[in-house]
């Protein structure tokens, strides 16, 4: 079967898009993996599909499958591709669409200067929610929040001999546990550049206590207004930006004390400015870039 996409990103995160308004294309996890793969198929952090409305009170569904094919509630970075795509594809010639997402609706809006800005619903902290189930682990008071002491195991390469005791030395996190849709665990660094993103991240996504991972964001606070942020993402590796890590991070750092309102993240793909007023039943706003890098068709392979 030959299908046709369009290649997107948003800040360095980049997605593969199908237009599935006239019809699904009915694809299996093997074939959302073999897209995302860089070497073999297209090459992507995610998969976006475009779905024609569910229901009357929205204008799209909008479906994010992760490099590793399994499906996920969110996409911050990939929701404003979505918006670009159908108004650049006259699908809508609306500015703002209402956009149903695995867990609930999202209001997307394309600004006159081109940004984008995502309306991305409020902070879950109810943590059977998020899910994280803390079992017997006690949290640490922050700030006007608190912080969750995770015990993670000795991280080393595969090529790297192991303590001379033979033994797992354990290593100490804590991190701010929220959802922004999907789960997210935000760990403060003093230096994001050599933060333990690619050892303690996949530990951190694995971790016992997140029974369907979670998304590990290393955040260095700048000052109240600028944090640096790099994010190891559940079922696709560190990427370039992470539109729901940064909401994550920023909530984080507000509840804990650090930060003002209205923050600007620095990530290794670009900026993006959220803004959250603090309040429980407060949405989250994200702003930024997305764009269309290239379109094609690509045949998939009969094996899969």
């Amino acid at each position: 079967m030959r299908i046709r996409f369009t290649k997107m990103q948003g800040a360095g995160n980049d997605f593969v898009v199908l237009d599935e308004t006239a019809g699904l294309l009915s694809l299996s996890a093997a074939h959302y993996r073999w897209l995302a793969d860089r070497h073999f198929g297209v090459g992507a952090d995610q998969i976006l599909s475009v779905r024609a409305a569910p229901t009357p009170d929205v204008d799209f569904e909008y479906v994010i499958h992760n490099a590793d094919g399994g499906e996920v509630g969110h996409c911050g970075n990939g929701a404003r591709a979505f918006v670009r795509y159908v108004r650049e594809h006259g699908l809508t010639d609306k500015r703002t669409v209402r956009v149903r997402i695995q867990r609930g609706v999202i209001e997307l809006t394309e600004q006159p200067d081109g940004g984008i800005t995502v309306d991305m619903g409020a902070p879950q902290f109810d943590l059977p929610e998020v899910p994280f189930h803390p079992g017997d682990m006690q949290p640490l008071p922050y700030g006007a929040w608190q912080l969750w002491p995770l015990e993670l195991p000795e991280t080393y390469q595969p090529n790297q001999a192991l303590a001379l005791d033979g033994q797992a030395h354990a290593a100490m996190v804590h991190t701010a546990v929220l959802s922004m849709g999907n789960p997210h665990a935000v760990t403060l660094v003093d230096d994001v550049d050599v933060a333990p993103v690619l050892t303690q991240g996949p530990l951190i996504e694995r971790h016992a206590a997140f029974p369907q991972r979670v998304n590990a964001g290393f955040m260095q606070i700048v000052d109240r207004s600028h944090v640096r942020l790099r994010v190891y993402e559940r079922g696709a590796g560190e990427t370039l930006a992470c539109g729901t890590g940064a909401c994550a991070a920023v909530v984080a750092g507000i509840r804990l004390g650090a930060l003002d309102a209205q923050v600007e993240v620095q990530t290794r793909g670009g900026i993006l400015h959220i803004g959250w007023a603090g309040g429980i039943a407060d949405h989250v706003h994200m702003t930024g870039p997305a764009e269309t890098v290239f379109e094609g068709s690509v045949e998939l392979p009969d094996h899969l």
